[in-house]
Formats: structure tokens, C-alpha cells, sequence
């Protein structure tokens, strides 16, 4: 197999040790590392490639769910393989997954103990220089130094900041330290030398998990951790401090958490528009990958204000009305996945506001993981002819009581001033 490496720009003897370390780690890890594919039946060809690595002496592999997510989601279309440092293919089978961290452990046959990827105890310091390994774009195998840049602030499940080329391919691939210890896997990038890796934690979570009690079903265990994880992320949120904050004649709620990031927008620089407008969007930085066209885990909250004295207040509703048009689920979801929306409208005044909404509530519930579902609520006050406040917000993947309850206190926390 053709071994690349790509080293960042350093200078002199720096450049020497790297680039003998970056060697020295691939000779002794070659033999462990795999590019995983994904075989469609039907064609025989592959149908999207990943990395991996070996995590026991039986064949166990370590590698990112979105790599192996086909197969999860159809297992009769997709094969899974692995091509190893040698050439040699064959087939694995999926044993468990953790769709929230984006991991995933597959299985091949093996006759012999073999050599196997340790994984760290402790996390590493920050700016102590890491080794990504993997397979970027079907070129082969490469290593890539980076530094480890401590956990991203912004992530409520836990991503590791790494200055190192993750590039397209590289996904499920081990991060190393000097010696050779696993401390992260690539998940993805943001270009410009930014790349994200799952915490080792989470995988050895994983893998003691499957060596203590195999899933039965994966998708039961896939329903299993999305509930959990909405439930743990929803209950955080509500317990945090929601703060009001002015928008035009309106109080609207922000919740401070550093994993719910807000921004706004207005037309008060446009002196001579018929209409003053200002928006306010917060939203959560990460969503669940589940397949290439069905994201979960995501949370929006929407407001808008608008005023005018220069028309009439018939005119003025319908313009602000036409607002709704642009409300939309905050995910994306096929009718293989979820179905139709059902909604129930409302003139409400919640309890302990003074604002009058007309009201719509939707929900659409998940065909594959049951009493999961995804939720839009919007609001349009109509207690006022001049200015109007619209307020909206979706959830993907929550339970229905916990839906409720976020619910409620979104609708009594907006109010006017």
C-alpha cells in the first residue's frame, strides 16, 4: 500500500525528528491500521470509504459510525470490508456503535493472536504534539502531526481541538501520542489545519460496554443512546439560567450555555424602510449524524420583531405573517425516517406573560427509534396593530414529555417589555 507523509512546515533538525518519529510510528502501527469500505451489493463497488484501527488481539476495530452508517441503517444493501497494510481484503461485521460520539466497532476473522493499538489513560496536555493516522482521500496511509488544543469549548458532547490535517478519509483513524497510546479518533474538520477528534474515553466506554454486554440490536442501541442524550441535553438546558434580553418592544429568552450560541440582525441602518425589522437566532453548535440525509440532536430558537407607523395595521399583519413562510424544521429528515407532521393551533396567552400568540405546535414522530420525535412551535403575537414578535423554535429527537416541558417555558418566558 503507498505511504504518504505529510509533515506541517517546520524548519532544520525539527524537520528531521519529525519526520524520523513520523516513520518510526508507521512501521510499528502499519500493521494494525485499515482503510474501511462500504460495499454496495448491488454494484460491487465501494460506496464510501473510512479508516480504522485494531483494538484487540481478536479482531476488533475501532472506526467512526458515519464511516460504517449504511450498513447500520441497510444492512441488506451494504457489505462492510477492510483492506489492510498488505493489500489483503475481507469482510467485517458490525458488533456496536455510539451514535452520539460517532464510533463504531466492527469485527474481522483472525486465526492468531494479533498486534493491536493500546489505548491512553489520560488525556494529553495541552499543546503536546499528536500523530493523526488514516486514509485521506484513497491515497493510502499517512501520518499527520498535530497538537492537541484541549476540548472544544462550544461541544456538548465532548471534541477534542487538533491542529493537524484531517482531511476526507482519514475518519475513524487513531490519533497517537509518542508512545504509540491512542488518545483521540478523527471525526472531522474545519479546514485550515483544524481538525476534531473523539476523546479515547469515549471509545474505551465503548468497548468495555460491548466486552461486558453485547447490543442485542443495533438499532436498539441507537434508540437507546439518542434518548439518552436528548433527555441529558434538554434537562441541561432547562436547568441552566435563561436570561431576557430586548428585541425591539419584546423580552425573549437566551439560555446561557457556551453550547447555545446566539446572533442577531436588524434593518436600522435602512432610514428610510417602511418597516423596522430585527431577528435573533440561537442555536446549538453540533447535531447526531444518523445517515447522509437524516440529522438529529439539533435545537433553534428564532425570533423576530417588526414595527411600523408608516402603513396601515391590515398591511403591516399580512407582511408579518408572510414570516412564517421561512420557519422550517431545524434538520434534515426524509419520509423514510420520520412522518408527516401533525399540528394543533392555538390563540394562547401562557401563564405569567403578557404577550397573545397565535400559536402552532408540530410533531413528527421517528418510524426506526420509537417515542423519539422531532417538534416546531412557532408563535406570532397579534394583541398589537404596529408591532408584532415571532417567536419559534424546533427540536429534533426528544422525548414528548420533555418536549412539552421546553414547551412551556419557552412560550411563558416570551413577553413584552
Amino acid at each position: 500500500m503507498k505511504v504518504i507523509f505529510a509533515l506541517l512546515l517546520m524548519c532544520g533538525s525539527t524537520l528531521s525528528f519529525a519526520v524520523e518519529q513520523a516513520e518510526e510510528i508507521f512501521k510499528q502501527l502499519a500493521p494494525s491500521l485499515y482503510q474501511i469500505r462500504l460495499i454496495d451489493k448491488a454494484s460491487g463497488e465501494k460506496s464510501s470509504i473510512g479508516s480504522g484501527f485494531q483494538i484487540s488481539s481478536d479482531g476488533l476495530i475501532a472506526t467512526n459510525y458515519h464511516v460504517i452508517s449504511g450498513y447500520a441503517r441497510h444492512p441488506h444493501k451494504y457489505n462492510i470490508e477492510y483492506l489492510d497494510n498488505k493489500g489483503n481484503k475481507a469482510a467485517l461485521s458490525l458488533k456496536s456503535v455510539d451514535v452520539i460520539n460517532d464510533l463504531a466497532i466492527v469485527q474481522r476473522a483472525v486465526t492468531t493472536e494479533m498486534a493491536f493499538f493500546k489505548i491512553a489513560e489520560q488525556a494529553p496536555t495541552k499543546g503536546e504534539e499528536l500523530y493523526s493516522l488514516g486514509n485521506p482521500h484513497d491515497l493510502g496511509m499517512i501520518v499527520v502531526p498535530g497538537t492537541y488544543n484541549g476540548l472544544k469549548n462550544e461541544s456538548f458532547n465532548d471534541r477534542i481541538h487538533f491542529t493537524g490535517s484531517v482531511n476526507s478519509g482519514m475518519s475513524g483513524g487513531p490519533v497517537v501520542n509518542k508512545n504509540t497510546e491512542v488518545v483521540g479518533i478523527n471525526v472531522a474538520t474545519s479546514g485550515n489545519q483544524i481538525g476534531f477528534l473523539v476523546p479515547h474515553d469515549k471509545l474505551l466506554a465503548l468497548y468495555l460496554a460491548y466486552q461486558n454486554s453485547p447490543p442485542e440490536s443495533i438499532e436498539q442501541q441507537m434508540a437507546a443512546q439518542l434518548m439518552r442524550n436528548q433527555d441529558k441535553l434538554i434537562t441541561t438546558i432547562l436547568n441552566s439560567e435563561w436570561q431576557l434580553k430586548q428585541l425591539g418592544r419584546g423580552l425573549i429568552p437566551t439560555i446561557d450555555v457556551p453550547f447555545v450560541r446566539c446572533w442577531g440582525e436588524s434593518n436600522s441602518d435602512k432610514v428610510d424602510a417602511q418597516i423596522m425589522a430585527a431577528v435573533a437566532n440561537c442555536d446549538l453548535d453540533e447535531n447526531t449524524y444518523i445517515s447522509s440525509d437524516f440529522f438529529t440532536g439539533s435545537l433553534e430558537m428564532e425570533y423576530r420583531y417588526m414595527e411600523s407607523d408608516k402603513i396601515g395595521s391590515t398591511k403591516f399583519y399580512h407582511i408579518f405573517e408572510r414570516q412564517l413562510n421561512q420557519v422550517a424544521p431545524g434538520n434534515q429528515a426524509g419520509k423514510d425516517d420520520v412522518t408527516e407532521y401533525q399540528c394543533h393551533h392555538d390563540i394562547v396567552k401562557p401563564e405569567g406573560s403578557n404577550i397573545k400568540n397565535k400559536s402552532v405546535f408540530c410533531t413528527r414522530a421517528y418510524k426506526d427509534f420509537p417515542k423519539l420525535y422531532d417538534v416546531l412551535y412557532i408563535g406570532i403575537s397579534v394583541d398589537h396593530e404596529q408591532y408584532a414578535l415571532l417567536s419559534h423554535f424546533t427540536i429534533s429527537g426528544v422525548a414528548q414529555e420533555t418536549s412539552l416541558a421546553f414547551l412551556t417555558k419557552f412560550m411563558e418566558s416570551v413577553t413584552w417589555k
